[in-house]
């Protein structure tokens, strides 16, 4: 049985559609219907995440379900099985499942931040209402022993190489080889030379349960700010500074080319959350988040299996992430000396 054409028809659903739509990532699938949007997760392991069985599957549903919920209570509602029965495939109701669903109230598409900011219209004050959502979700976020550890500088040393040594091939063909050494030394370098700064993090309780995917795409300027689609398949990826959360958006404002808006961003969001040290960790985490994104975008351009003009522009984006993140290593390492 095909599961995505089946979801393709209105009847599969519990409330009358007109018609349902879909989109794909690499990990999952999702379908929109007239108000609701429906997520299935792929059958895929890359490492980091592994959704390979129904069990892991129902797991990770379950946990996208209770954290996003955290920032966006009225948008998550819950996870449905999907049963095969004599009427064909449904969502919800008696039956074995086949699969597992997560049912979310739809969005506007035309409120998403980055189309928000792609037509011009971002301003300080959709800024500032972003703040006073995050800064009470910090506050009341886990922490505690456990989720510390992932302040250590070591871990965070880990997260780095593991980076640089996922990409050192890449050097020499997406960013110069003299880049990648820039980057990697400067990582280095600020770890070992503000050992203290980061170990004052962990003492003052900066380390938190985040959110770990905070760019515009996953923010919602409605009525309400949504912010929606956490991390939830890997500790590692959640688990940190709220510096480098924080940060992941302060990048992508400057990617898209809001650098006064990110600027505007971090000093008032490190303000409303009495967070001074924050804006010494800027350079450092942005750097991170900026050399991640390159790093996706240069794996889908090695991706055989997507088309070419996909490659091709997944090529120009991680030059221009891995170029970024060179400026950020340039700026730190000016500050640090």
């Amino acid at each position: 049985m095909d599961l995505v054409a089946a979801l393709m028809h209105p009847a599969a659903y519990p409330e009358p559609t007109r018609e349902v739509a879909l989109i794909q990532t690499h990990i999952s699938w999702v379908f929109l219907t007239d108000n609701f949007a429906y997520k299935v997760k792929k059958p895929v392991n890359l490492g980091f995440l592994n959704f390979t069985t129904l069990r892991r599957r129902h797991h990770y549903l379950k946990e996208e379900l209770v954290l996003n919920r955290r920032l966006c209570p009225d948008i998550y509602l819950e996870v449905l099985p999907i049963v095969e029965g004599r009427r064909g495939v449904r969502l919800g109701g008696p039956g074995h499942p086949i699969e597992y669903i997560l049912k979310m109230v739809r969005m506007p598409q035309d409120r998403m931040m980055d189309e928000v900011a792609d037509r011009g219209e971002l301003r300080q004050e959709h800024l500032d209402r972003i703040i006073a959502r995050l800064v009470p979700f910090y506050a009341q976020a886990a922490t505690g022993p456990r989720i510390n550890n992932y302040g250590e500088p070591a871990i965070i040393a880990y997260n780095h190489e593991e980076n640089f040594s996922r990409t050192e091939a890449l050097a020499g063909e997406l960013l110069p080889r003299a880049l990648f050494a820039e980057i990697r030394d400067f990582a280095r370098t600020f770890l070992s030379r503000h050992r203290p700064l980061f170990l004052k993090r962990i003492r003052e309780g900066r380390i938190r349960d985040c959110h770990g995917d905070l760019h515009m795409k996953n923010i919602c300027l409605a009525d309400q700010v949504h912010i929606f689609d956490c991390i939830e398949f890997n500790h590692r990826f959640r688990y940190g500074d709220v510096a480098a959360d924080i940060d992941f958006l302060a990048m992508d404002l400057d990617f898209h080319g809001f650098t006064d808006l990110g600027r505007y961003f971090v000093g008032r969001f490190a303000e409303a959350s009495r967070d001074p040290d924050l804006l010494q960790m800027l350079d450092f985490y942005k750097c991170y988040r900026a050399y991640v994104r390159g790093k996706i975008h240069a794996f889908t351009a090695r991706d055989p299996d997507q088309p070419e003009a996909t490659r091709e522009q997944a090529r120009d984006t991680a030059r221009a992430y891995f170029a970024l993140a060179g400026e950020y290593a340039e700026a730190g390492a000016r500050w640090a000396a």
